[in-house]
């Protein structure tokens, strides 16, 4: 039956590729993006992830912060940010980020992600500072800030070369980098949607400056807007040529097109199926990743679970705080699940919990067991952070 669907399908050479690792082209990412059989596509995605990941479903206990919602981008696509002269706009002060930190000094935090719009006015020490705040208040937990779009500001306001402002931002103790304000690799999305923000070139630049000084990030793209299916496979290959140059990528993160009180407020957001296919394609083609995720925040929880048989093999982490996608107008920036709400939609889906840190190593309890074993042992059920 299998052999007859996948036949039916017409990308039983595109299987033969995938069991032997041979490498997918342009135009099997095309191929794959027009393949009506949707399970077939994930069928296929599912087998690297098994190949790379076995039943492994990795979850962190995080916590997202959001130092700044000022920004003089202007990208259409974003329901977050307000220009600098907004009453609404805001910035945190590195006491209030210790501040919020604290709020959760009770929970296992393992990684603090921090991010915000490129608002003109922050100093360059400003950037240092809240770094520090958070290092100091959580030494223990990971510092995950800046995309490649904020580095290059900092670069600008700091009037000296990335190398030198990466070595002074590790030192006040950033561990690693995300992956946002990669968008769509396009210049035709960059000039229609994004035009004042880094473009592709420019990007990749910072990203290969980032890496080459030892730190780690992830890579992303934003789907359900304007971009064709042409331009999200020379994304994903774009992505892979990099990663094939510096080794520098832990994960990569399909992010899902809201288009809820945005420019684009005309555009239906992307279907549950839309948002497996996008995982599944990035596990396809992205053949020199470890890890591929399923932003549950995105995408919704159901559906992260059946993502992790079509591709993904990490469902990111508990989020105590979350703004970029959910501003202006929502009633509560406050998502998050619990520990055991993860562990519990992980066993749902017939996969093996496992907890990390930022770098994908497993949490081991004071046993030496997984974390995930150790809480189902002693029936670990924590409170939601919401």
């Amino acid at each position: 039956m299998l052999t007859e669907t996948i036949s039916a399908s017409g990308l039983e050479d595109i299987l033969q590729k995938v069991v032997e690792g041979e490498r997918l082209d342009f135009s099997d990412g095309v191929r794959l993006y027009q393949a009506e059989d949707l399970n077939v596509v994930g069928y296929l995605a599912n087998i690297v992830r098994e190949q790379k990941n076995g039943s492994i479903a990795y979850y962190i206990r995080n916590q997202h912060i959001n130092y700044t919602n000022i920004c003089n981008k202007l990208c259409k696509f974003c329901s977050f940010y307000v220009t600098p002269r907004d009453e609404r706009g805001y910035v945190l002060e590195p006491e209030v980020i210790r501040a919020r930190v604290r709020e959760f000094r009770d929970y296992p935090i393992r990684e603090i992600h921090m991010v915000g719009g490129i608002n003109p006015k922050l100093p360059y020490e400003y950037y240092l500072d809240i770094v520090r705040a958070v290092r100091d208040e959580r030494p223990q937990a990971h510092v995950k800030a800046f995309t490649m779009i904020e580095l290059a500001q900092l670069e600008r306001v700091a009037k000296k070369p990335l190398e030198e402002v990466l070595t002074d931002l590790k030192t006040a103790g950033l561990d690693c980098c995300p992956g946002g304000g990669a968008e769509v690799f396009s210049n035709r999305v960059h000039e229609e949607l994004f035009r004042a923000k880094l473009d592709n070139e420019g990007w990749f630049d910072v990203a290969r400056v980032v890496h080459r000084s030892g730190l780690r990030s992830n890579a992303t793209m934003l789907y359900g807007h304007i971009e064709t299916v042409e331009e999200k496979v020379k994304h994903l290959i774009h992505i892979r040529e990099l990663q094939d140059e510096t080794g520098g990528f832990l994960c990569f993160v399909p992010l899902a097109f809201d288009p809820q009180n945005t420019e684009l407020s005309h555009l239906p957001p992307p279907t549950g199926q839309q948002n497996l296919r996008e995982i599944a394609l990035a596990r396809l083609m992205l053949d020199n990743f470890d890890h591929v995720k399923a932003f549950w925040i995105m995408v919704t929880p159901p559906v992260a679970q059946v993502a992790m048989w079509y591709g993904a093999d990490d469902i990111d982490g508990t989020v105590a705080h979350y703004e970029i996608t959910h501003a202006l107008g929502a009633t509560s920036h406050r998502q998050a699940l619990s520990e055991a709400d993860l562990l519990h939609l992980i066993a749902e889906a017939r996969r093996d919990a496992v907890e990390r840190d930022a770098f994908y190593n497993p949490v081991v309890s004071s046993e030496g067991l997984p974390h995930s074993d150790a809480a189902r042992d002693t029936n670990d059920v924590e409170a939601t952070a919401c």
